[in-house]
């Protein structure tokens, strides 16, 4: 890797997860195609370096919820319980069923598309209700770990280590989001740790671009790291509408790419 590339990657890394740290999600489900289109990493060797980035870019949020004792409830536990068994499935997955970056780019888009959709619609609609009106349904903790679970799946073949996908969900089951960020930031950490090792490991017995690309993921998970402490010390100032919309309309934009790449 040289000098200019190590710098975009943590540029990227500290822009995107300023702006996504705030809701709990680490920001490598937006990061993901920059390193696929920009920075030029292979696939499956991208899944790795993604879930590598939330490793190095964990600590800055979870350090700030610490301090602020978000980290203590119930929800972080259900949701690591869930999360690190799929992960390493989803791992498998990954590198023995679905190697071609063709089907990696479908994949992209066919997560990324209803999810920006739905985090716009749902958006829009909670904001046209009053917070009177609403109110939030419970979810019970054996939903909580089976969702975890499968989003776990997702995230070891996606390398996304599934907090966007765990924190959009649970916020539009009613979950606060002061609850639910810290929950799922540190469930993504934890999960990204067992997902990097899973694929260190069957980069050791498997041939092909397995293994994560250290140096590039260090420095995005470094910008990761600076961006996500100011995320969420900034979590409290800033209009929740916005960064969901926001969030919404990244995904869309995203999954719409990949589709057009798809589809010529």
């Amino acid at each position: 890797m040289d000098w200019p590339t190590g710098l975009l990657g943590f540029a990227a890394g500290l822009l995107i997860s300023v702006a996504t740290a705030p809701v709990g999600v680490s920001g490598a489900v937006f990061l993901l195609p920059v390193q696929v289109s920009v920075l030029g990493v292979p696939s499956p060797a991208v899944t790795p370096t993604n879930l590598l980035y939330n490793v190095v870019a964990g600590p800055g949020a979870l350090l700030r919820h610490h301090r602020s004792g978000g980290l203590r409830e119930p929800l972080t536990r259900l949701l690591v319980l869930g999360t690190v068994p799929g992960v390493v499935v989803g791992a498998v997955i990954r590198v023995f069923a679905v190697p071609g970056p063709s089907v990696f780019r479908l994949l992209i888009a066919v997560l990324l598309l209803p999810l920006g959709g739905w985090l716009c619609l749902r958006t829009l609609h909670r904001a046209a209700r009053t917070a009177a009106a609403r109110e939030p349904s419970e979810v019970s903790p054996r939903t909580v770990t089976r969702l975890a679970m499968a989003v776990g799946v997702v995230g070891g073949i996606y390398g996304i280590g599934g907090g966007s996908l765990l924190g959009p969900i649970l916020v539009g089951r009613g979950m606060p989001v002061a609850k639910v960020a810290p929950a799922a930031l540190a469930a993504t950490f934890v999960t990204s740790v067992v997902g990097a090792g899973t694929y260190a490991l069957l980069s050791l017995t498997t041939t092909g671009d397995i293994a994560p690309y250290w140096s590039l993921g260090l420095a995005c998970g470094l910008g990761g790291l600076c961006g996500g402490y100011l995320g969420a010390r900034l979590q409290p100032r800033l209009p929740e509408t916005a960064l969901r919309l926001l969030l919404g309309v990244l995904a869309l934009g995203i999954g719409g790419l990949y589709a057009i790449q798809i589809a010529r």
